[in-house]
């Protein structure tokens, strides 16, 4: 049983809160900057923005999303170990501390990069930045914990895989458009034999080459540089300066290519094509972010088609919702439009795709292109003003060129994005192979070649 010193601390803490003053932590006022500040401490790279609020939000962003995974399921199972225990701390005492504060912790992964991190009040930032370094270094991989906790946990992910047809599509359209490294998929399939890859010991050997020196980084939202600088140099003391196993793929190749499963649970294809890296990487094409704002799809404005193209078309299958999405990556990028729905509705919907991609080829009328400029403009700087993208982005870029995503650098970008730029970004489409998947009912779904689309 925890003795009761082992709360002491952050039960100190939690009585000291409830009698302290509403501008707790503000005593020195942020600079309200979304641009972040870069440093190093003991050979471990960080980044913080000291954005005005009480709270802070504080993770490891590590190399070690799917598409770095040496064996399947390795980047689910080492999430699923966040947490879960340490040399210094059971996991009880880790709940209950965090409860005792108010906190949050959280783990998520993507396909390039896993994500650990809590969200605090700003004065228990040396205790969290003291939990992710045990978290990174002491974590007990312990077999029991495997059984009963971890592998259930992925077994669950595996399930909603598969039960998911728009999800399925996605994950087939990356394989496709890249077979391995980001061609793997989010959430391992049933059909995997995990059990042959997957068990505590491996997970382990996998956290030591993810959490050394060059494969992570630590990125706070709502601190100061220097204060985060104090604590990282402190905590992140015993950090391996290479890792016991080089996680590496080749540079990304986009192949492209075309598969058709076969699902009673649902209807959803996936046009994908090549797109733009992130703006940290060495291909950023803003002017991908300017053809999915102006492809679109479902209208933000209620009660409106709205002005994309791919809005208008929608209104006219009232059984399918479509959405186009840049997916950037370190070295390579996806632009892909999903259509969900019914069969006959997915059809019609994909087919109205290809046309409006073939509008834009041939040029679009200057009033839609300044609302696609302005359009992707905001949601640039939504994506980037919200905590978590661009604490993911900004590790991400650390690790990959030592380079933090800034957002008035992307917005500038986008600014400067041509009409001529968006016209040969269309064209482009066209002279590639296209990456197209079809779940659903394959007797309906039309064929890439139906559609005009080479793969």
């Amino acid at each position: 049983m925890l003795s009761s010193s082992a709360f002491r601390r952050p039960a100190q803490r939690a009585a000291r809160n409830l009698s302290a003053p509403s501008t707790r932590g503000l005593a020195a006022p942020a600079s309200g900057s979304f641009a972040f500040e870069t440093g190093s401490a003991n050979g471990v790279k960080f980044a913080s923005r000291d954005m005005a609020g009480p709270m802070t939000k504080l993770a490891i962003v590590a190399k070690a999303g799917t598409r770095y995974e040496p064996l399947p399921g390795l980047t689910l199972g080492l999430q699923s170990f966040a947490f879960k225990g340490t040399h210094q701390r059971s996991t009880l005492r880790i709940q209950r501390e965090a409860e005792l504060m108010g906190s949050q912790t959280y783990s998520s992964h993507s396909r390039e990069n896993l994500v650990v991190g809590a969200k605090f009040l700003r004065d228990d930032l040396p205790y969290f930045v003291e939990l992710l370094a045990e978290v990174a270094t002491q974590t007990k991989y312990a077999p029991h914990v495997y059984h009963e906790e971890v592998y259930p946990h992925i077994q669950l992910a595996q399930k909603r895989f598969l039960g998911d047809v728009l999800e399925m599509a996605v994950n087939s359209a990356h394989g496709l458009a890249y077979h391995r490294g980001l061609g793997v998929p989010t959430s391992p399939s049933s059909s995997v034999p995990l059990s042959k890859y997957l068990d505590a010991d491996s997970i382990a050997d996998f956290a030591d080459s993810a959490y050394a020196a060059p494969n992570f980084a630590i990125v706070a939202n709502g601190v100061e540089s220097a204060e985060l600088s104090k604590w990282v140099g402190q905590f992140f003391n015993n950090i391996p300066s290479t890792p016991r196993a080089n996680i590496t793929t080749p540079k990304s190749q986009y192949y492209g290519g075309e598969e058709r499963i076969a699902h009673a649970s649902g209807n959803a294809m996936v046009l994908a094509f090549p797109g733009s890296t992130t703006p940290t990487g060495e291909s950023y094409k803003p002017e991908i972010a300017v053809l999915a704002a102006l492809l679109g799809g479902q209208s933000a404005i209620k009660w409106s088609s709205g002005f994309s193209l791919l809005s208008k078309a929608a209104s006219k299958y009232q059984g399918a919702t479509v959405a186009t999405k840049s997916a950037i990556y370190s070295d390579s990028g996806l632009l892909s439009v999903s259509i969900k729905g019914s069969a006959k509705d997915v059809k019609g919907a994909a087919q109205e795709v290809v046309s409006a991609l073939k509008q834009v080829a041939q040029g679009v009328s200057k009033e839609d292109f300044t609302k696609a400029k302005a359009a992707a403009k905001f949601k640039e700087l939504e994506f980037g003003q919200n905590i978590d993208a661009g604490i993911e982005l900004t590790g991400a870029g650390l690790i990959q060129g030592n380079k933090a995503y800034q957002i008035d650098e992307v917005a500038k970008g986008i600014d400067a994005v041509t009409e001529e730029q968006l016209k040969e970004a269309a064209k482009a489409i066209f002279e590639s192979k296209a990456s197209v998947s079809s779940v659903g009912d394959l007797h309906v779904l039309p064929y890439a070649e139906e559609l005009g689309l080479k793969v």
